[in-house]
């Protein structure tokens, strides 16, 4: 039986996104990338050495068929059901000219959508260290939900750690929806990988210091707080302590960031690292990520990681 450092479980979509930066209506060309906030992990974690699992439904088309090979190519251990009747989903990224950018989604009865337990079996799951999930995949349907509480459940019963991104997105659901389905995730995991902003939409009626003490209540061992280039915050029943960010002028993408956060953080605590300097590589990671235009393009290999934080030099030679 395959031993795997972590098993993430989640929605990969075909990218596509312009040439040159402006509006989409305006854009006759357009680049072809994969997105994903669970394979961007899964890829993450195997460019620095791990062992990974990433789980899906992929439709029985061209494109489900690129990112199948695109992720295996990664070195992801590839685990998805080709759907004959259901499409791969889509998004389409629009940056420049304006101070956001804009994702649109085509995702809606896709075949990761029709996610279920059926597609977790206990074996995918025994032999890990971790499981990885977001609030996204339990956001696309009820039996999605269903799947990510039979994957937590498969996980406690063999003590496997469960780590948690929120990853809200309200164009998926409204608040009145997440807030008691996240709650619910929220006492079952180990592991809490929130950003402030998050924080307060899920309490929106209580101040930071309340919503921490509330939620070590629900059983989580480490809450760690994203700050962006400020770096993260991580609290646990006894200790609090700030684990600064690593700031840098090279900015072309902040998509994907938080992504390459959680595949630092884990790979530290596969390291055997403490909770601090594994966030601590959680900061180095998502500052890299930053730095390169793709969701999962700017995620390093370990020698990467090093180089970059000996930064020594502008130009290797």
């Amino acid at each position: 039986m395959l031993n795997i450092d972590v098993v993430t479980i989640g929605e990969a979509m075909v990218l596509f996104e312009p040439h040159e930066n402006g509006l989409i209506q305006y854009t006759e060309s357009f680049k072809k990338r994969i997105g994903g906030a669970e394979s961007n992990v899964a890829i993450g974690l195997s460019r620095l050495g791990h062992s990974v699992t990433w789980i899906s439904r992929l439709g029985e088309d061209p494109l489900g068929q690129y990112i199948h090979n695109f992720i295996q190519g990664e070195g992801v251990n590839v685990k998805v059901v080709f759907d004959a009747n259901n499409a791969t989903g889509l998004l389409f990224k629009e940056s420049g000219g304006f101070t956001q950018t804009n994702i649109y989604y085509f995702r809606k009865n896709s075949a990761a959508s029709l996610l279920s337990p059926e597609d977790i079996c206990e074996s995918d799951i025994v032999n890990a260290r971790f499981l990885h999930i977001t609030g996204i995949t339990p956001a696309l349907s009820g039996s999605c939900l269903n799947a990510i509480i039979h994957a937590i459940t498969l996980a406690k019963k063999n003590n496997v750690k469960v780590i948690f991104d929120p990853n809200i997105r309200t164009k998926l659901w409204n608040a009145s929806t997440f807030i008691p389905v996240i709650k619910g995730i929220l006492k079952m995991v180990d592991i809490f990988l929130p950003g402030e902003d998050e924080l307060l939409m899920l309490f929106p009626d209580k101040e930071m210091d309340s919503i921490i003490a509330e939620i070590l209540t629900f059983g989580v061992e480490t809450i760690v707080v994203k700050k962006g280039a400020a770096g993260a915050t991580y609290y646990t029943v006894n200790r609090q302590e700030d684990v600064s960010g690593y700031p840098n002028d090279n900015v072309v993408d902040p998509v994907g960031a938080g992504d390459g956060f959680a595949a630092g953080l884990l790979s530290g605590l596969l390291d055997g690292l403490t909770i601090s300097e594994s966030i601590d590589r959680g900061n180095r990671v998502g500052s890299m990520v930053t730095m390169v235009r793709g969701d999962c393009e700017g995620l390093p290999t370990r020698k990467q990681l090093n180089n970059f934080q000996k930064n020594t030099s502008d130009v290797f030679r």
